[in-house]
């Protein structure tokens, strides 16, 4: 490959010269460079919509009908928020997000992030597997034909050689992922009534302990660990950088956009099964296409099971693509964990990701397999990673040796900061609760809440005063990369990010003790 590829962008749907840097002027050639670079930010939030969130959705739908969908707005800003973080990492370090946390973390909170985000995009490749098992059991076909298929097709679309042609096949998933139209058409919702549950808040049945974890589930699927790994590594992979910033912002907010569209007509589809049960009937995605054939017809089970297989085999290859980048982050060569490098140059890397494909379909092959358990197991890790992955990313933004002109704004941090605090408090709720089912988790959220809310009160008023005022660069900073990590400044060693370093962890290693052990009862009992 000669030196000018290496550094083109090739997108699916058209490239950049590495020496093309000039301004864009008219609304052609800007719709041209965002075709370019469209893809990261979509891929990641389609893929979002995996089997686990047509899962959560689809109980949404069927167990308490139209009344959740005002959640699913709210969901908008703390996407955009987040991602944009993790796409602005990516541009102007240059490194993925695993090797960034390495590197101004140290190395012991680095393997420990990176092996923890291994361990959780395990458990949830094999409910991936579930999921194209699932749905094509409502066809007829095996899942000894049809997983041991997706685990090849998966492997041959991402070892092809180019990261060109591997986003073309992201990009045809994504667009068959469009079958969501005409299947909430054959469910005929009224409109009106679906209007007035996005701005009305209301929960069927009242706020029980059920329906407020159902939410908290809706969100954490939503916002999950795997994606900050995915976005940041895959803009590195595609050479996007700052220069181009505000095209993958645009990626990321559409993505969003159909995300949450998305997921609010899959809510509707299952809502007609609403009234023939009651605020506990889902019991998996394949009842729900076995209820829609039955009370919707109109082919609308088989189009649901469509979508499933397609959400199921997009965060399949995400999924594993994300963790095969984190492994990637263990070594300091950043061609080996690249799309465009070949089978024979990238055996680790390749190696990697078929070993993730081959043992998580192994396992949902295994015959009285605890699924449920897996299920649950990648929510509580979900709700254990979030808060320290987050409140990372809101570190490294704000780190100025790494980050220089780009890093956070004054309301951007006070954005962040309360997206943040939102998800930790969620994220706890989600833990204790599986932890001690017997929690009441309405009183829990409201002291969370109001811990929260009393520690921001007083801490983000100091935080913001405290804050250095960042320094005017003169030259553009769209030519601004962040220098070799290893000529960077160690991060100030301040008192409170020394207590909120310790806090993760303390938090990190009681909780995951107590839901190791939690676990282990639930599989033994």
């Amino acid at each position: 490959m000669d030196n000018h590829q290496e550094h083109q962008i090739s997108g699916a749907f058209g490239s950049i010269g590495s020496h093309d840097i000039g301004s864009r002027k008219g609304i052609r050639a800007r719709v041209l460079t965002l075709l370019a670079i469209i893809g990261p930010g979509l891929i990641v939030m389609v893929g979002d919509n995996d089997a686990g969130g047509v899962s959560t959705y689809a109980q949404a739908g069927q167990d308490f009908g139209f009344t959740l969908l005002w959640v699913l707005p709210l969901l908008i800003p703390v996407l955009v928020v987040v991602q944009e973080m993790v796409a602005r990492l990516g541009a102007v370090t240059g490194v993925g997000h695993g090797r960034l946390i390495r590197e101004r973390f140290g190395r012991t909170w680095g393997n420990v992030s990176i092996s923890s985000i291994l361990f959780l995009n395990f458990l949830i490749i094999i409910t991936e597997f579930i999921g194209i098992s699932l749905s094509m059991r409502y066809f007829g076909i095996s899942p000894l034909v049809s997983v041991p298929v997706a685990v090849i097709l998966l492997f041959a679309v991402t070892a092809s050689g180019s990261f060109q042609r591997w986003e073309r096949f992201m990009m045809l998933f994504v667009a068959v992922n469009f079958v969501i139209v005409p299947l909430v058409w054959t469910a005929h919702p009224h409109v009106s009534t679906l209007a007035s549950h996005f701005v009305v808040p209301g929960i069927r049945g009242g706020a029980t302990s059920a329906a407020v974890l159902l939410i908290i589930s809706i969100i954490g699927t939503t916002v999950a660990p795997w994606q900050l790994y995915f976005q940041q590594s895959n803009i590195v992979d595609k050479k996007i950088t700052p220069r181009w910033l505000n095209y993958e912002r645009v990626d990321t907010i559409l993505g969003s956009f159909i995300v949450v569209v998305g997921a609010s007509a899959i809510v509707a589809t299952a809502a007609a099964l609403s009234p023939h049960g009651s605020t506990s009937s889902f019991h998996d995605a394949l009842g729900v296409a076995h209820g829609l054939s039955r009370y919707v017809g109109h082919g609308s089970g088989a189009l649901f099971a469509v979508l499933l297989l397609n959400s199921s085999v997009i965060g399949a290859a995400a999924v594993t693509l994300a963790s095969s980048y984190a492994m990637g982050d263990f070594s300091s060569n950043a061609l080996s964990a690249s799309l465009n490098s070949r089978l024979r140059d990238a055996k680790g890397f390749f190696g990697a990701f078929a070993a993730l494909l081959a043992l998580a379909g192994t396992v949902a092959l295994i015959p009285h397999a605890p699924l449920g358990l897996i299920t649950l197991a990648v929510q509580a890790i979900c709700g254990l990673m979030l808060p320290s992955t987050t409140i990372n990313v809101l570190l490294l933004c704000n780190d100025r040796e790494l980050m220089g002109p780009w890093v956070n704004t004054k309301w951007l941090n006070v954005v962040a900061v309360l997206i943040v605090a939102t998800l930790v408090v969620l994220s706890i709720t989600m833990m204790v609760s599986t932890l001690f089912t017997g929690v009441n988790v309405v009183a829990l959220l409201a002291t969370l809440f109001s811990l929260a809310g009393a520690a921001l009160v007083v801490g983000l008023p100091i935080g913001l005063r405290r804050r250095v005022p960042t320094a005017p660069y003169s030259g553009d900073r769209r030519d601004w990369r962040t220098p070799r990590l290893a000529l960077l400044a160690p991060p100030p060693a301040s008192r409170p990010r020394q207590l909120l370093m310790r806090a993760q962890f303390v938090y990190l290693s009681v909780a995951g003790a107590l839901l190791v052990v939690r676990i282990v009862q639930l599989a033994t009992s």
